[in-house]
């Protein structure tokens, strides 16, 4: 028995923006979601089980290494409508962009990586997603394929 809570996930993650309709714009021009809920300078992105929360009032510097990974069920995409959409596409290996409050974001896809939802979220999201065999053989290597 573990002396330390386990860590198991991510419930949601909170985004600091200079202006909340304009971030709100921003986020709907790049990606399909619907509002969780929203408040007085505050907004929820639903993400089935998991959520964005927008809260206006920047006051860091723009995020150099510090990002967090968001899962896109196809991101072919994603780079193209980030540029419209006024993000600053970084030069990596990976999709990462910064919004135009230096948040910066990188973009995954569901299928390429161990994260995975239940059958019964997925359904609640109108998703029928499918995972790539590396993808599967990680999971597998954990005892959880």
């Amino acid at each position: 028995m573990p002396d330390k809570p386990r860590l198991v996930g991510v419930n949601h993650i909170v985004l600091e923006v200079g202006d909340l309709e304009a971030a709100l714009e921003f986020w709907r021009a790049i990606f399909d979601f619907e509002l969780r809920g929203r408040g007085d300078g505050h907004a929820f992105l639903d993400m089935g089980d998991q959520f964005i929360g927008l809260f206006e009032d920047k006051t860091q510097p723009r995020d150099e290494h510090r990002h967090f990974g968001l899962v896109v069920d196809d991101r072919s995409r994603v780079r193209d409508l980030a540029r419209a959409a006024g993000a600053e596409v970084m030069e990596t290996d990976f999709l990462d962009l910064r919004d135009p409050w230096g948040n910066r974001i990188q973009v995954v896809e569901y299928a390429d990586l161990q994260f995975s939802k239940t059958d019964a979220v997925l359904r609640g999201m109108g998703l029928d997603l499918k995972k790539s065999q590396s993808a599967k053989q990680e999971l597998q290597d954990k005892g959880m394929g």
